[in-house]
């Protein structure tokens, strides 16, 4: 009786761990694909030059639109990328 009352409370926090990462996965991507979204069209628009790297994605997964803005106004700066 011990053992399933300790399996299913490790089942349970188990489960909301994972519900925790993934919901945080769901929110970087969605950072990610907003910041490149706004990357993209200044870099077409304005014709800005930035390159895509790993430093660049970093960035905008995880500052998003904000990001994106903070790497704009540091290739205008002329500071990097």
């Amino acid at each position: 009786m011990a053992t399933e009352i300790i399996i299913v409370l490790a089942a349970i926090v188990i489960a909301y761990l994972l519900y925790k990462v993934l919901k945080t996965v769901k929110n970087m991507v969605v950072n990610t694909i907003m910041g490149l979204l706004v990357l993209v069209i200044a870099n077409t628009v304005l014709g800005l030059g930035i390159a895509y790297s790993w430093v660049v994605v970093l960035t905008c997964a995880i500052a998003g639109v904000v990001g994106a803005i903070l790497v704009i106004l540091l290739h205008y700066v002329g500071i990097f990328f």
